[in-house]
């Protein structure tokens, strides 16, 4: 296992986190030998488009590697939230790999978000707006909710335990996300920006955006300021860096693993979402093993964050500034910031 670190008290509580009294350091570098495998979905996408992960990986690398105010944003991004670059431009190369191409150039990204200011859509399913939707009375339990995240979250929790693959007041309701039943109105899936997010991430994290960045909050009931705000590079970093952060923070806090020091495990979360979810999961999982005399089992990668590591050389190359983030202990006071 890694070295254990002191974890600064006052700094966690400035982030939001509920401080432990030590972490273990996750080290660098991919617990596996081999590459997981991808899903299935990815390589049909990626046989489709009659390319291949490589030459995706070179030209996500080919856009990182020529336009210098990308890395810029990405370091600024990155600044506000007390991270390496190297978390940010993994999360971004790893999404580009596997999910979709990238674009050429970072001006087709600023022209895309300003097409969707003109367009007309909303968020909905069946005829039911998410703004309906969720003033039904089995989301009462979420009205005390306070911060965008864990009202999200708590909305994210009724879909899943309620509605999602259920029939509720003669209304079937797929079952998948909630994110791709009622926010990805023009096809599933769908994810836009250099940083591939979902609107219903960048909902969940716009108050801790608002707070670190000033930037204003987003609302469900203005779906093109959503899809505005996840395509245009000065804006989504943010976001991006916000959802990074928040692994970091849920698997300090809740499952005692500092995993800032390795970009391969945040590239994993942000891939697979649910942060919190899996840190108490990891940490059961843990306690269980410890009952057993087990060793603990730390954090692993999937197949994304595993290219994640395996490239990180290549993304050094682009910010030799790099290195182990500024973690839970490290992170300057608030009042330094």
């Amino acid at each position: 296992m890694g070295k254990c670190l002191t974890v600064s008290i006052g700094v966690a509580l400035a982030w939001g986190v509920v401080p432990a009294l030590a972490l273990t350091e996750v080290p660098p570098g991919n617990r596996y030998a081999e590459q997981p495998p991808v899903p299935s979905g990815s390589a049909s996408r990626t046989k489709a488009l009659k390319t291949t992960y490589e030459r995706k990986y070179q030209k996500v690398l080919h856009l990182l590697e020529t336009d210098g105010s990308l890395r810029s944003k990405i370091r600024e991004a990155s600044a506000h939230f007390g991270l390496d670059p190297l978390h940010v431009a993994g999360a971004i190369v790893g999404e580009h790999t596997y999910n979709v191409d990238a674009y050429d150039r970072l001006q087709t990204y600023y022209v895309k978000a300003v097409s969707y200011l003109n367009s007309n859509f909303s968020f909905s399913y069946d005829g039911e707006s998410i703004e309906s939707f969720i003033a039904r009375p089995e989301f009462g339990v979420c009205t005390d909710k306070t911060g965008s995240y864990d009202l999200w979250t708590c909305r994210e929790r009724v879909w899943t335990t309620v509605f999602r693959g259920k029939t509720v007041d003669g209304k079937s309701f797929p079952a998948d996300r909630l994110s791709a039943v009622f926010f990805q109105p023009f096809y599933a899936g769908q994810t836009f920006g250099i940083g591939q997010l979902n609107p219903l991430t960048a909902l969940t994290m716009t108050d801790v955006v608002h707070k670190e960045t000033g930037l204003p909050t987003l609302d469900h009931r203005n779906p093109q300021e959503v899809y505005r705000t996840i395509m245009d590079p000065d804006l989504t970093l943010t976001y991006v860096a916000a959802t990074l952060r928040k692994s970091i923070d849920a698997y300090a806090s809740i499952a005692g693993y500092d995993i800032s020091g390795n970009p391969g495990i945040t590239a994993t979360l942000y891939n697979v979402g649910d942060p919190e979810g899996r840190a108490r999961a990891l940490k059961a999982e843990n306690l269980a093993r410890k009952a057993k005399g087990e060793p603990p089992r730390l954090p692993e990668e999937n197949y994304y964050g595993w290219l994640v590591n395996d490239k990180l050389p290549d993304l050094r190359a682009l910010f030799p500034e790099s290195g182990k983030s500024p973690s839970i202990a490290g992170q300057p006071n608030a009042a330094d910031r």
